[in-house]
């Protein structure tokens, strides 16, 4: 779908974090902005996240009650583990879900905007994680994959076509 990650009402948005989780551009200036400055003041007891790694704090003025933050890959072409660090970041924020026993969590295009990783290559990747974890985790009920344009809600759409 595309629409504004910071207005939906789930267990948990997920924040495309840069590494220092203080906040930033795109969607994590977005979530900043929207949950107060109580967000901030909790990253900076996390102390930073790796590459696709993820952490969560409370989700204060969201109406989600958490949110996950994971820090996606750069692109630089493929050729250094890319793909591979964004499938985990996918993958650590369904294990973070299971452990809270969220049933319901949205994600972002992760790095598809100012970290440059093609939406195109992206979108199957997001789209077989989140298929997996709805298979495979029974407290798990939804999952909602929010883009910011409709030209990367098509790609979504048919990535998810082609499961």
């Amino acid at each position: 779908m595309t629409g504004d990650i910071t207005t939906l009402d789930v267990d948990a948005v997920v924040n495309a974090a840069n590494s220092s989780l203080l906040g930033g551009g795109g969607v994590d200036g977005a979530i900043h902005r929207a949950a107060g400055p109580q967000l901030v003041a909790e990253c900076r007891t996390l102390h930073g996240c790796e590459t696709g790694q993820a952490k969560i704090t409370a989700g204060y003025e969201l109406v989600a009650r958490h949110v996950i933050h994971t820090v996606g890959p750069v692109w630089r072409g493929g050729h250094d583990g890319e793909p591979g660090l964004l499938r985990s970041c996918y993958d650590r924020c369904f294990e973070l879900a299971a452990e809270h026993a969220l049933a319901s969590i949205a994600f972002p295009a992760i790095s598809t905007g100012i970290y440059g990783f093609p939406p195109e290559l992206a979108a199957p990747i997001a789209i077989s994680a989140a298929a997996k974890a709805l298979a495979e985790r029974d407290a798990l009920a939804r999952v909602d994959l929010v883009c910011f344009d409709e030209s990367t809600t098509r790609l979504f759409v048919a990535a998810g076509a082609a499961l």
